[in-house]
């Protein structure tokens, strides 16, 4: 099934292996439950990591200390690194440095793992709710291309679903984005910590891996997330949709 002009005959990333094996300096924006795991997966293949959040790298010490990933404040995160993950709740990164990625080269991947929850946490944001998919809403704000992944996943899934290649137990995740070489160091990246990668299309097309749609939280393989995609639909659902009330919390939505 043809999906946009990236379909998906390219969907399992197997050849291009750029990053494997190769120590790359990875920075990323957020120590939440997202970000925290990732800091443990991208240690353990060996990745050089640097950690930050809004309150500051002493808040980081024992993350620091559990991984040896360096504690830093966010410009540091972002600097000088080859991959930049951020892994922040929406509605906080409008709060950035203005100029956070203003001065990064080009060829550095921008990863957002990002969720828009609007009666759980983020309340209403302009341009989501307008049309825009979650992740071109992100790269508004950041003024930079970036790699939607991550974001299919449960958190507390990450660490313990990991598994080698060619497991017949592996998980896969999507990846939506709109340069092709971006694309291969990204997937490259995720098959090394242990997860299958999905081409999911372009940025314009990642409303096939937002909240509500087959995919998300499904832990599926590559033949199930391939159909799930195919399967997705661009109309917001209505319970992952602002209300006059929103936001509420995650016990009680509104």
């Amino acid at each position: 099934m043809m999906l946009g002009p990236l379909c998906f005959q390219c969907s399992l990333h197997n050849s291009d292996t750029s990053s494997k094996g190769t120590k790359m300096k990875i920075g990323i924006v957020g120590a939440g439950n997202i970000g925290g795991a990732l800091t443990r997966l991208f240690r353990a293949a060996g990745h050089e990591v640097t950690i930050a959040n809004s309150r500051g790298p002493q808040s980081l010490a024992d993350l620091s200390a559990d991984t040896g990933a360096r504690a830093a404040v966010i410009e540091d995160a972002v600097r000088g690194q080859e991959v930049v993950v951020v892994a922040l709740p929406m509605n906080k990164i409008p709060s950035l440095p203005r100029e956070l990625f203003a001065s990064t080269p080009a060829d550095v991947v921008v990863v957002d793992t990002s969720n828009y929850y609007p009666q759980q946490r983020d309340g209403r944001l302009d341009g989501i709710e307008d049309g825009s998919t979650e992740s071109e809403w992100v790269e508004q704000h950041l003024g930079r291309a970036v790699i939607k992944a991550f974001n299919t996943i449960e958190a507390t899934h990450l660490q313990p679903g990991a598994r080698p290649a060619g497991s017949t137990d592996r998980i896969a995740l999507a990846v939506a984005v709109d340069d092709d070489r971006t694309k291969s160091k990204a997937m490259a990246l995720i098959d090394e910590i242990g997860f299958d990668a999905v081409d999911a299309g372009t940025i314009a097309e990642s409303w096939r891996q937002q909240p509500g749609s087959p995919g998300y939280l499904k832990d599926f393989d590559v033949k199930g997330l391939r159909t799930a995609l195919a399967k997705a639909s661009p109309e917001r659902q209505p319970e992952w949709s602002v209300t006059p009330n929103s936001p509420g919390t995650y016990s009680s939505p509104a």
